[in-house]
């Protein structure tokens, strides 16, 4: 794995038929998503992106090596001797973050002019976005921390968003997740919200994406790759396609759209996460256990799409649908200064300290929630779509 989707998360619901939840993967949670048929709020999907979430954490305290085993003081795997094995399938949270971002931003660009779309994810994301790269540099600033920060000058690009394509060092090592999200957005706005979206429309982007990003990966075309994503571009596919069998299930094409999608995917992720077995690697994942991971994010998104768990309609996944994004942000830098803090300043035993670092970046996502997504995220919407 590269490093770390989602993801960004729900949007507001759109004017036309539903509304919606993340990403993307990330995820977005500021208003629960809701059918396209009844109204029915989506919530199951807001306790998915969250599990997502949570596997990724479990990535990065016990599932791989590098910097958190300076949080530790040895590797995760002596940690964790048997567990880690298992935290190491946790990157793959990333490919089910943009297999709900493909469905949830269909839903919500469904109907809505590009202006409102543009607003609606701009505000979405940049909140939260903003105040976690000012913290993590201000905290990675502080002597105590045993991590060096960025350069000032990155640590201002990082606020555009655009450090990846621009050099830059990352303030946040999740944000290359957000840099694949914000080329899908404008590949979706371009090509779908734009013209207006409708199911010929967004079953032509479907099957045009997928040839050229295999077209691209063929041609070993830098630019083509960054543009059209190959590795990434079937789990938005995918997603997609999932929201119109939501719409219908009894869609041929989008089923077809589906099932092509989850063939190329878990071959684009063994293709990027297995290794053969060697005594030098942190982790030695199974290319069954890749693909198992992968299906089973597939199936759970189309649980959700075909309404086989509406009754996982608990208001407590409203609230774990808000969390999911900040702590997408948050958790892994700062986690990996709180298990430090725990584990070799405290002395506590390597569970208890997982468990307490997973429940602090929980509580933190809160606070930002409460008091940054809340009161920011419907101002910045309001002033991007008031008319100049």
């Amino acid at each position: 794995m590269t490093e770390t989707t989602l993801g960004p998360a729900q949007p507001p619901a759109p004017a036309t038929p539903p509304a919606t939840p993340t990403t993307p993967a990330a995820p977005d949670a500021a208003a629960p998503p809701r059918s396209a048929g009844a109204g029915g709020r989506l919530r199951a999907l807001d306790g998915l992106r969250l599990l997502a979430a949570l596997m990724v954490a479990a990535y990065h305290y016990g599932g791989r090596g590098g910097d958190v085993s300076a949080a530790w003081g040895s590797s995760p795997e002596r940690q964790f001797p048997t567990l880690h094995e298992y935290f190491a399938y946790g990157c793959l949270g990333v490919q089910v973050f943009f297999v709900i971002s493909g469905f949830v931003i269909c839903m919500s660009g469904w109907g809505r002019p590009l202006r409102s779309f543009f607003a609606s994810r701009a505000a979405r994301l940049l909140p939260a976005y903003w105040v976690a790269v000012l913290l993590v540099t201000a905290v990675f600033a502080l002597p105590v921390v045993a991590y060096d920060a960025v350069s000032p000058s990155d640590a201002l690009v990082n606020l555009t968003m655009l450090q990846q394509p621009l050099g830059a060092d990352r303030v946040l090592g999740v944000c290359w997740t957000l840099w694949a999200e914000i080329r899908f957005y404008a590949l979706f706005a371009l090509c779908v919200v734009l013209p207006g979206a409708n199911h010929r429309r967004v079953i032509l982007f479907c099957a045009l994406w997928t040839l050229a990003a295999a077209i691209a990966q063929g041609a070993d075309e830098p630019l083509l790759d960054l543009v059209l994503m190959p590795e990434y571009a079937p789990f938005f596919v995918g997603g997609i396609g999932l929201y119109l069998v939501h719409r219908d299930r009894r869609d041929v094409h989008a089923w077809g759209i589906v099932g092509v999608s989850f063939l190329i995917g878990q071959h684009q992720a063994v293709r990027g996460m297995w290794h053969a077995p060697s005594a030098d690697a942190f982790s030695n994942r199974t290319s069954f256990g890749i693909v198992l991971v992968v299906a089973l994010g597939f199936a759970a998104v189309a649980a959700i799409a075909l309404g086989l768990l509406k009754w996982a309609d608990w208001r407590w996944l409203t609230v774990a649908g808000a969390l999911t994004y900040p702590f997408y942000l948050v958790h892994e830098h700062l986690g990996w200064v709180v298990i430090h803090a725990l584990h070799r300043g405290l002395g506590l035993a390597s569970a208890e300290t997982f468990v307490l670092t997973a429940a602090a970046m929980l509580l933190l996502a809160w606070v930002l929630h409460r008091w940054v997504e809340k009161p920011l995220t419907p101002k910045l919407r309001t002033l991007l779509t008031t008319p100049r």
